[in-house]
């Protein structure tokens, strides 16, 4: 299969909130399917103005992965600055979200060649601090690119 990836811009907003939606839709499916048809035009009108805001200003980057005009799976990753710390001088970070390949794709490594097109993304802007949340089901390939397992994070949910 001969993929490439493409980094999305503004002029991509479209594909982004469609793209998005479908990622929320398989990560999220009971949310999903408890949610209104109002709940879920207000989640795509939030992410238009996320994407609109952060995009151009390179706080947020978002890849497609093509095969032809086919679009097979997608990316995205929020870059911040922390303080400093020993963990990461610099204090720039990049959390990876959305790495999502649709279901007839997967198991060819194609999540893998979104998530080393983030990384490098992400150094080139110089985070030192890459991360990400996994499924259980991809925690592998995240293992397998040099992930571990962040230990003493709680969240309030």
């Amino acid at each position: 299969m001969e993929m490439k990836i493409e980094q999305l811009t503004v002029k991509d907003i479209k594909l982004l909130i469609s793209l998005r939606m479908e990622v929320l839709a398989d990560v999220f499916k009971t949310d999903f399917k408890n949610m209104t048809s109002s709940d879920i035009e207000n989640l795509k009108r939030e992410n238009k103005k996320y994407y609109l805001k952060e995009l151009p200003s390179g706080r947020h980057i978002a890849c497609a992965a093509y095969e032809t005009d086919k679009i097979l799976g997608c990316g995205g990753m929020c870059l911040y600055n922390e303080m400093p710390s020993p963990d990461n001088p610099n204090g720039k970070c990049a959390y990876l979200m959305n790495i999502y390949v649709k279901p007839e794709y997967r198991k060819k490594g194609l999540g893998k060649k979104i998530c080393n097109w983030l990384v490098e993304k992400a150094k080139e802007t110089g985070a030192e601090k890459i991360y990400l949340e996994s499924s259980d089901n991809a925690k592998p390939m995240y293992e397998k690119l040099g992930f571990k397992e962040m230990k003493n994070y709680m969240a309030i949910l």
